[in-house]
């Protein structure tokens, strides 16, 4: 079913329009939870939510691109479930690991300044990310933004798992000469 059919159905508050997306976006979804949480009951809650939360926001709300819009939700539904588990001192999956990585290029947020600066700092990481050539963008994209582990990405493109690693240490060394031309850091 195309995506703009589904959409109507959200307008038209029907309820077939869970299903059908559940059906052409259930497998990217759980994937994108799965990822974050490393727990299949944690994912699959947290793809049902990402349904209520597409059913309360469509109306009014109308997305362009409807697998953006499902797999945004899904990350920071994912991400909520991970931070209150990660208070509760249990378990985590890709999150420590690529948040690890990317400490040395973006700042912690430590103040109420730095918080006013975020929006300036997300168009300085899409502007740089947008830059990448594609094969490096899309690698940079899966590990930092769907956390994809490092096997699953050389698998994913073909790479030994070394290349990986190698690729995304060049990117971000290139992302904190970058953030610091531009200020951030």
């Amino acid at each position: 079913m195309e995506d703009v059919h589904i959409i109507e159905l959200f307008w038209a508050r029907s309820e077939t329009a869970i299903g059908a997306t559940s059906a052409k976006y259930g497998k990217y979804c759980y994937t994108i939870a799965y990822n974050i949480l490393a727990n299949a009951e944690d994912a699959d809650e947290s793809v049902n939510d990402t349904y209520l939360n597409a059913w309360n926001s469509i109306p009014p709300h109308r997305p362009s691109n409807l697998a953006t819009f499902l797999g945004k939700i899904t990350r920071r539904i994912a991400i909520d479930k991970w931070r209150s588990r990660s208070a509760e001192k249990r378990g985590g999956g890709e999150i420590p690991l690529a948040l690890d990585e990317l400490s040395d290029c973006v700042p912690a947020k430590s103040s109420v300044e730095q918080e006013v600066e975020t929006e300036e700092l997300e168009q300085v990481m899409n502007d740089f990310v947008m830059a990448l050539p594609i094969t490096e963008r899309r690698v940079f994209i899966c590990r930092y933004w769907y956390l994809d582990s490092i096997s699953s990405i050389s698998q994913q493109f073909g790479f030994s798992q070394s290349k990986v690693k190698v690729m995304l240490h060049r990117t971000r060394k290139d992302l904190r000469i970058y953030l610091h031309r531009k200020g951030v850091i």
